[in-house]
């Protein structure tokens, strides 16, 4: 696999063989980045990399300024590779080996992003529990997005706070957004106000 972007920009990182992983592909990841480039400076922000597998995302995010960074799996092989990649480019990145929803559950802190790689196999009802797991505990910030990554047989365009979807390949990668503040309030509030000059 190979960093797109930012200070590591063309490193390829190998990940031993046998840990049990799908990688994002470098097309599905680089178009994933350029949609939150849109709606993100890194330098600074707060990740969550959920089912975080080889740490692929995670390393991306580390390389162009993020931090600190969270990644966690529940594959010992997978946690201890990330804890090695991050202690050999400097990444403030904490692997953690735990369930994910273990994790969340327990969970007190909250990210600007969070990105989920769930096994596609997983299904329909586990997707979604990792949605509401995600918005019942507040682990996103109020301007945050959360991306979760899965297959064209898992629908999550019926959930709360679902904004887009993008489709590369194989992939789909579903969008989820908190409203702002001007959203959430009734409107009819404001229907016999006037602006301010």
């Amino acid at each position: 696999m190979r960093i797109i972007s930012g200070k590591y920009k063309g490193r390829r990182i190998s990940p031993p063989k046998g840990l049990p992983v799908r990688p994002t592909t470098d097309m599905s990841k680089e178009a994933l980045f350029n949609v939150l480039n849109n709606h993100f400076n890194f330098e600074g922000l707060k990740v969550l990399d959920l089912f975080a597998g080889t740490g692929n995302i995670s390393y991306e995010f580390g390389s162009r300024g993020s931090s600190p960074i969270t990644s966690v799996d529940g594959d010992f092989g997978c946690i201890k590779f990330i804890k090695q990649i991050a202690n050999e480019y400097d990444f403030n990145i904490a692997a953690t080996k735990s369930d994910v929803f273990k994790f969340l559950e327990k969970n007190n802190a909250s990210f600007d992003i969070v990105f989920a790689d769930p096994p596609y196999a997983l299904d329909q009802a586990t997707f979604e529990r990792i949605v509401l797991l995600v918005f019942e505990k507040n682990t996103l910030n109020e301007d945050g997005m959360m991306v979760i990554e899965h297959s064209k047989y898992t629908k999550l365009d019926h959930m709360m706070h679902f904004s887009f979807k993008k489709t590369y390949g194989g992939s789909i990668f579903s969008f989820f957004e908190l409203p702002s503040k001007n959203e959430e309030l009734d409107p009819e509030l404001f229907e016999n106000d006037t602006e301010d000059e």
